[in-house]
Order: structure tokens, then C-alpha cells, then sequence
């Protein structure tokens, strides 16, 4: 599976959440040319603290062997926060795929310390959902940042 497709996936995901009233941050996992899954920032739908794009999507893949995350990679549209980042690096997720990290920049310099390769895409389509949603939600977004509002 190419970089853009699996970051396609991600996108799709944050419209989808966008489309639920959520946060537009999507994610997904493969490895190789495997679809493991998809997730999408699911925090104010679920009333959860700790759903974000990169969370749901490895809660909704499942246990897998740490074999599996060693040979994944993570695609997400916006750069990872902290918990996101810490999630990668326990399960051993040795490459991320990065839609964006003008509006947020997140654990990419830890991940990068740590051996983990990080591509920023730099995608316009997530920029702009992300600039639009701060804009338009600019409390919700201090929320999920952890960010006091």
C-alpha cells in the first residue's frame, strides 16, 4: 500500500468524523500492501478521553503480535500528539505518515529520536480541514490538545 493511498484511508476517516460532528483527524494502518485498519478522532462522539485519530484506528485493529507493528506503518493526517506519539513508539510502529503539521506540530522530533522514520506530506486537503475546524471550534480544539481554553 503507497504512502497516498493509506493517507487517502486517513483522510476519508477525518471527513467521516467530520461528518459526525467530531474532530476531522483520521488514521490508518497497514502493513505492506495490508489494510490492518482505520480510525478517526472519536472523542466527542464517544464522550472519550483518549480516542484520537491514531488511537481509535489501533483500537479498532486489535491486539496484533508485536511482529505485525514492526513491519507497519501509520498513516494520520494531522502530526501526532503526545499520547499518539507514545502509542507508536510502545507498539513499535517504525514509520508515520504525516498529512500535516502546519496547524499542530506534534512528537514528530521524539519519534524521529527514537529510530521511527517520520514523512510529512504536507497535504492541502488536510490543512484545510484542520484550519477550518480550529476556526470554526477553536474550545473544542484546546480540549482535545489538552490545551486549557
Amino acid at each position: 500500500m503507497t504512502d497516498e493511498e493509506l493517507l487517502a484511508l486517513a483522510i476519508a476517516e477525518a471527513r467521516a468524523g467530520a461528518a459526525e460532528g467530531g474532530i476531522p483527524i483520521g488514521a490508518a494502518l497497514a502493513q505492506g500492501d495490508r489494510l490492518l485498519g482505520v480510525g478517526r478522532n472519536r472523542r466527542v462522539q464517544l464522550g472519550s478521553a483518549i480516542r484520537h485519530g491514531e488511537t481509535d484506528c489501533l483500537e479498532n485493529v486489535g491486539r496484533l503480535p508485536a511482529s505485525v507493528y514492526a513491519g507497519a506503518t501509520i498513516a494520520t493526517t494531522l502530526s501526532p500528539c503526545d499520547m499518539c506519539t507514545g502509542a507508536i513508539l510502545l507498539y513499535g510502529i517504525p514509520r508515520v505518515v504525516v498529512g500535516e503539521n502546519t496547524t499542530f506540530y506534534g512528537g514528530e522530533d521524539y519519534l524521529r529520536s527514537r529510530g521511527v522514520e517520520v514523512v510529512v506530506v504536507d497535504d492541502e486537503q488536510c490543512k484545510a480541514m484542520m484550519r477550518d475546524f480550529i476556526a470554526a471550534n477553536p474550545q473544542l480544539w484546546n480540549e482535545d490538545i489538552g490545551e486549557p481554553g
